[in-house]
């Protein structure tokens, strides 16, 4: 590696990247993905596929993106959407921030630019929930502008290339990539080329994606950049990137409670503000509590157990928390007493209208299962 980049890390200084532009973009025309929001590019289509994207398998997001783009069709559509029924389309996905701030954003686009997307790299930043990845995935695919889109895959790619053990965790290393990348797209070259900054930037997500892939070996045989780079030739893909670690994630027990009869099942409504804020939950209490305590938990809901079932662990994994859950499916007799502390939800209801985190994903299933008669 030459003084410069030791100096720079991830600079990635222009001349590398020029040369990598040319294989990198024929290749990605002869196997690029045929994804639903690359077959009708319009600025909004790109900001719900990217947000969607985030934390989220390119396969799993396929069948949310129509769903969501046939309800909620343009900017002023999400903006009016009652937030119960936002969340129910958003329900799977996870990280429920990321639609409300879409939802403010689209308020916002509304009240101050006449409902479209602005066309300003700095304009886009600006708003809730869109940060310098996804303002420049919109800017450059959307409107053509040469600003980079610089995430985890095309830190990774670019670590691997030019073999820098760059700390890509570290936000300067992000930003003099990000620099290197858009004065390479304002570059006369580039300019005249008949590649566009989208372009580009979509081919670096590809690669990054499905063949210089985080997880498991590279597919180096079919890489464009394979003579190029340095990791491979100097057997150093394993070690690459570098990536300081993360805080251990805090783990917490739970136990998870299916309560029903025959038509209905116990919903409650989480706090407005915290961990899934807002969404509706099965009822779970702190700790794994054997049988005769979650009966207890019951009857002091005010409703009657007649059958309890003890079903399988599960674990879902937040940003910093890891839920460790057991729990019980529990027949009772009635749940239409006027004195038991609960909500009460159609079974049926549930489905259409109220928004259950994936977190409960495992235990969601017996709301529709056959129930004991015992």
């Amino acid at each position: 590696m030459s003084e410069h980049n030791k100096k720079n890390g991830l600079s990635a200084d222009r001349i590398g990247i020029q040369m990598l532009i040319e294989p990198l973009i024929k290749w990605y025309r002869m196997h690029a993905r045929n994804l639903p929001w690359r077959a009708s590019v319009t600025p909004y289509g790109i900001w719900v596929s990217e947000i969607m994207l985030q934390q989220t398998r390119v396969e799993a997001v396929k069948p949310y993106y129509a769903r969501f783009m046939e309800a909620l069709p343009d900017i002023r559509a999400l903006a009016e959407c009652e937030e119960d029924r936002l969340l129910k389309l958003w329900e799977g996905l996870g990280y429920y921030n990321r639609v409300r701030n879409m939802q403010k954003a689209a308020q916002i686009l509304m009240d101050e630019y006449g409902g479209e997307m602005p066309a300003q790299y700095e304009a886009l930043l600006s708003l809730p929930g869109i940060g310098p990845y996804t303002a420049g995935a919109i800017a450059s695919i959307a409107f053509g502008l040469p600003e980079p889109a610089v995430d985890g895959n095309v830190l990774r790619i670019f670590a691997r290339v030019f073999a820098d053990a760059s700390d890509i965790a570290k936000p300067a290393v992000r930003r003099r990539l990000e620099a290197g990348l858009r004065e390479t797209m304002r570059e006369e070259a580039f300019i005249e080329s008949d590649f566009t900054p989208g372009e580009l930037n979509q081919a670096l997500m590809e690669l990054g994606a499905t063949v210089c892939v985080p997880n498991g070996a590279p597919l180096c045989e079919e890489c464009p950049w394979n003579p190029f780079c340095r990791a491979k030739a100097d057997d150093r893909i394993a070690e690459l990137p570098v990536k300081s670690g993360k805080k251990a994630r805090r783990i917490e027990k739970r136990t998870v409670l299916i309560i029903r009869d025959e038509d209905r099942i116990v919903l409650s409504k989480r706090p407005e503000k915290g961990l899934l804020a807002g969404l509706y939950e099965l009822p779970n209490v702190e700790g794994h509590l054997n049988a005769k305590e979650a009966l207890a938990t019951v009857n002091a809901m005010h409703l009657h157990p007649l059958h309890i079932q003890k079903l399988e662990s599960a674990k879902h994994i937040f940003s910093h928390v890891e839920w460790h859950m057991t729990g019980y499916m529990i027949r009772v007799d009635s749940l239409s007493r006027e004195d038991a502390e609960a909500l009460f939800i159609e079974i049926r209801d549930q489905q259409k209208n109220y928004p259950v985190p994936s977190a409960f994903s495992a235990y969601m299933k017996y709301m529709t299962a056959t129930l004991g008669k015992e």
